[in-house]
């Protein structure tokens, strides 16, 4: 219940925050799917489809966004809808559980943007509310910093972003807090598009999971000012990773 009442209280904010800004240009919408498979270091694969609606606002230097998703996980059990492995599976009959995922709300402060000058540098600050049932997340709530850098060079954008997260232990588990990296870049290929790729890097998770390491490569078609259109693929590299993915988001403005 108290993680519910949290989650309507930053709605509700989010709400009001939009309400007030509603003649400005800095306020999106993206929604989309993601469908992922992967063994997870079992015998048998676990198949893993999420559909995200991302609220964002940007005012001056600070950007805030909030996750909503509903995530369906089929599988013999013991993984999560992000893809972590807290137990081995109790039996060999696989299952779909389907339903509210945990909510992230995240804001971000430019530093120093890039866009007025060659060097950017975010400060960005997480916070996942278990608002998913224990079958699908951890009940627990995980709180992540991070520091992304990124330079424009002519057409490519090379990035890099270090973080740490704080993970809440359900009941019987011990989850890890963990330090993970991201290493990428974007090009722009022409006026309104743009190719990119990120390697994700983490830490074990929990004693039951592996290292994280998995590539993600997109393309990004702008369809006009207020709409963008990503599609992905990814593929993992570790027991703690999908073995490979496919995404799309669409992002509007308003």
């Amino acid at each position: 219940m108290k993680n519910i009442l949290l989650t309507i209280f930053v709605l509700g904010c989010l709400v009001s925050t939009q309400v007030y800004a509603a003649n400005s240009d800095n306020i999106s919408l993206t929604t989309g799917f993601e469908y992922s498979t992967g063994k997870y270091g079992s015998t048998t694969d676990t198949s893993i489809f999420t559909v995200p609606v991302i609220a964002r606002y940007k005012s001056g230097l600070w950007i805030f966004r909030l996750t909503v998703p509903y995530v369906r996980v089929s599988g013999t059990g013991g993984v999560l809808s992000n893809g972590i492995r807290i137990n081995s599976p109790a039996t060999s009959k696989s299952t779909t559980r389907s339903g509210l995922g945990d909510v992230v709300a995240a804001a971000t402060y430019s530093v120093s943007s890039a866009y007025q000058g060659n060097l950017g540098v975010d400060l960005t600050g997480k916070l996942k509310l278990g608002t998913a049932d224990t079958s699908l997340g951890t009940g627990q709530n995980d709180f992540a910093v991070q520091a992304d850098l990124y330079r424009h060079f002519d057409r490519f954008t090379p990035k890099a972003a270090l973080g740490y997260e704080v993970m809440g232990s359900p009941r019987d588990v011990s989850m890890n807090n963990v330090m993970y990296a991201i290493v990428g870049g974007a090009y722009k290929i022409a006026e309104h598009t743009h190719v990119g790729s990120e390697l994700w890097l983490s830490e074990k998770p929990s004693a039951a999971a592996a290292e994280q390491a998995e590539l993600a490569v997109y393309l990004n078609y702008k369809v006009h000012n207020d709409m963008n259109i990503r599609g992905y693929v990814l593929q993992g590299f570790s027991d703690g990773s999908p073995d490979s993915g496919i995404g799309v988001l669409v992002s509007s403005g308003f």
